[in-house]
């Protein structure tokens, strides 16, 4: 019954935020200002779901049953999203996002219950649609107790044009998690997410990652617009841990996109699309 369901959020697209964004990925480029495009997948730092602290979970997200499905005790992930940019939006103008549930899927997986949520999310701007997002979210069964390790990823290919070296530290995870109005304790509070959620450290958000991601694919065509991007989380990276953020382009208007870990397994895979027009 929630397959359908919309609601509809407002927001400025401030370039102070744009300009904290810049700070938080030590980026070198001059600041952005108003009239300057939004670069692509910063709409996720907009459009904040402030919910009351009464209303949180004990992972401190939002209980799902408003506008999501009440899918019970759960923990949430960010399995993947595809985008695409048909318009332009820029710094500084009043956007419009009207979000609605399109899937709700239950399966069963190695630790339990699973259910895949897919929203879609359609931002307008004065020029009309600019970005369309559909975004995976996972929620796992929470059991009370520590739940079963990821899987091993796929070995990471071996071949890549261009590669990144990166390590996220707490004050990262931190700043994007204020920028994105994200309270999901796994990014910021190492006793809950070694001693709960049984991970080896803080986690690094998937959306961080496929942001640094879209920026590497950037600058590998800078003359390019991006016109579509789509990413799926395979595994976990966690704070101190090195990986390798890598690119090979698949002729003049693609990049193939991953994450290598530590291990070389791929954490995370990606597209970038790009049109013909910057």
């Amino acid at each position: 019954g929630w397959v359908g369901r919309t609601e509809t959020a407002r927001d400025r697209i401030a370039p102070d935020r744009c300009r904290a964004m810049q700070a938080t990925l030590d980026l070198a480029d001059p600041p952005l200002e108003g009239g300057d495009p939004l670069p692509p997948l910063w709409h996720w730092l907009y459009f904040w779901s402030a919910a009351p602290r009464s209303a949180l979970g004990r992972d401190s997200h939002p209980v799902p049953g408003g506008f999501l499905p009440p899918v019970g005790a759960a923990r949430r992930m960010w399995a993947g999203s595809r985008v695409s940019f048909p318009g332009p939006l820029r710094i500084g103008e009043t956007a419009e996002r009207v979000s609605t549930v399109t899937g709700v899927t239950p399966k069963r997986g190695r630790g339990g219950a699973l259910v895949f949520v897919t929203v879609r999310h359609e931002i307008s701007g004065p020029g009309g649609l600019a970005i369309v997002d559909e975004h995976d979210i996972v929620y796992r069964e929470d059991s009370g107790g520590r739940p079963a390790g990821p899987p091993p990823g796929p070995p990471a290919p071996t071949e890549a044009a261009v590669r990144d070296r990166f390590t996220a530290d707490p004050t990262l995870l931190f700043r994007y998690s204020a920028l994105t109005f994200n309270g999901h304790r796994i990014h910021y509070d190492r006793d809950y997410a070694t001693g709960v959620e049984g991970y080896p450290g803080l986690v690094v958000h998937g959306p961080l990652l496929a942001t640094l991601l879209v920026g590497l694919a950037a600058r590998i065509r800078p003359d390019r617009r991006v016109a579509r991007f789509s990413f799926r989380a395979i595994r976990p990276v966690f704070d101190a841990d090195p990986v390798t953020l890598c690119g090979v382009p698949d002729g003049d208007s693609a990049i193939d996109l991953w994450v290598a870990d530590r291990d070389g397994r791929q954490a995370m895979r990606a597209e970038a699309a790009f049109s013909t027009a910057r």
